[in-house]
């Protein structure tokens, strides 16, 4: 799937004993990375395809809303060189994607388990654990990219939780999950209809005399517009001004981000304090 995943199976293949007596969770744990990527058997891609992969990183970060048409024409005016639709599609896939209107393809799913109404529409968040939100982006790194994913408080826009993961197994997300809810229980959780959000495993982790579940609605994009923004922040603040070449490299420097953001980058929206600030002392 990946060129990045080389260096993840390096590790596993180096690292990894699958006849030692610890298990296998826990081993990866230890090296940092996912259960999943155990298991995984990457498919690299080539170096043009690595190259579109960028372009195509930071246009979509810019306008979400392209669909493959447009996507394939700037990239192609970007890039001196002709790449059809056809190619972009199948990109677009493997990255993940798909125009806002529907939402990205991590949040497509046509065979839920689950589905729960929006139930946001006219709410905004009152106060610390009011309303959490969850969502899946993708990390570029040198070659191929890793998923993240994070749960953040809307009051306070301080991130509990995140998890990357060189898969999109439901098990990344279940980690963040429990993580979050070690701190608190939100009054309502809201996410899109990704399988991973639709999921029993995912549905049964939330308490529902405490926590109701809210879902996006197919084609809107502000739905999870705190989440999306937070994406793009990362993305400019943090990824494009580095160049990960590992996915232990990507973690690290993304936990450094993540723990700069939430108790050292100021909102003008929070009266210039930080989210740590306004979540803990308004708890």
């Amino acid at each position: 799937m990946l060129n990045s995943q080389s260096a993840v199976r390096e590790i596993v293949d180096s690292h990894i004993e699958k006849q030692n007596v610890v298990p296998l969770v826990r081993q990866a744990a230890l090296l940092g990375i996912s259960r999943a990527s155990v298991y995984y058997v990457p498919h690299p891609l080539d170096d043009r395809d690595q190259r579109i992969i960028r372009v195509m990183d930071e246009l979509y970060t810019k306008r979400p809303y392209y669909g493959s048409r447009r996507m394939a024409k700037d990239a192609t005016d970007i890039l001196k060189e002709p790449i059809n639709r056809k190619h972009t599609q199948r990109l677009m896939d493997v990255m993940g994607l798909e125009a806002l209107y529907p939402k990205p393809r991590l949040s497509w799913n046509g065979t839920a388990s689950f589905r729960f109404p929006y139930l946001l529409r006219g709410v905004t968040a009152q106060h610390p654990n009011h309303i959490w939100g969850t969502d899946i982006t993708y990390i570029r790194m040198r070659q191929g990219f890793v998923y993240l994913t994070a749960f953040m408080d809307w009051f306070s826009r301080y991130i509990l939780s995140w998890e990357i993961s060189i898969t999109l197994d439901v098990s990344f997300v279940l980690d963040a999950a429990r993580r979050a809810l070690v701190i608190a229980n939100p009054e309502i959780a809201n996410s899109d209809q990704g399988v991973q959000f639709t999921s029993n495993e995912y549905v049964s982790l939330w308490n529902s005399d405490k926590t109701k579940i809210s879902m996006d609605g197919r084609g809107r994009a502000m739905d999870n517009i705190f989440t999306e923004r937070l994406w793009r922040t990362i993305k400019y603040e943090e990824v494009y001004l580095k160049d990960y070449a590992t996915v232990r490299e990507a973690k690290e420097n993304i936990g450094a981000y993540i723990e700069f953001y939430n108790t050292g980058r100021k909102h003008q929206s929070l009266q210039y304090k930080t989210p740590a600030e306004i979540y803990f002392e308004r708890r």
